[in-house]
């Protein structure tokens, strides 16, 4: 029998999340002149598209955002990059679904290798129950779940349309 899924954010609901979201990156950054948002391929750049358009709205900031591609399932199976010099940037690393941690763990690797002014971590859905010691910065929602549980975000493109507990 498959698993039923749960709607815990639809459209409007996200939008007023990433809203949120975006006034926290700003809260964060208004010290500085720019941010270079990191987006995890997938849903994870999607998120990081929406906060750049909200950041170019709300605030002065030059935002930039790079992607970083990594493979959720086996993170060590290919070398994860970013061709873009970031050092002394002021870095938001971010994902849709913080579920395990192990993602953004992996995805802070090459982030690393620059000596960066800051590093925070933004993600539209947190859960509860992760593997690995990451606690986001930034969230838009937080949901405690059961291990056996899954969050699952799903976008049209750049557009995130919904977010289900599975």
């Amino acid at each position: 029998m498959p698993k039923e899924r749960v709607l815990i954010l639809d459209k409007e609901r996200i939008q007023w999340k990433l809203q949120r979201m975006a006034y926290q990156v700003w809260e964060h950054n208004s010290s500085e002149d720019a941010v270079t948002l990191i987006g995890i391929e997938g849903s994870g750049l999607a998120v990081a598209n929406n906060l750049a358009a909200r950041l170019q709205q709300i605030s002065p900031l030059k935002v930039d955002v790079i992607p970083v591609k990594l493979n959720k399932k086996k993170p060590l199976g290919k070398e994860i990059s970013i061709e873009h010099d970031l050092t002394g940037k002021s870095i938001v690393l971010v994902d849709d679904v913080a579920n395990s941690g192990k993602t953004l763990l992996y995805a802070l690797r090459p982030v690393m290798d620059y000596e960066t002014k800051k590093i925070l971590i933004a993600v539209l859905v947190e859960r509860k129950h992760k593997s690995f010691p990451v606690s986001p910065d930034i969230v838009g929602h937080s949901v405690a779940t059961t291990i056996q549980e899954h969050i699952e975000v799903e976008t049209d493109k750049d557009e995130i349309t919904a977010a289900y507990l599975k």
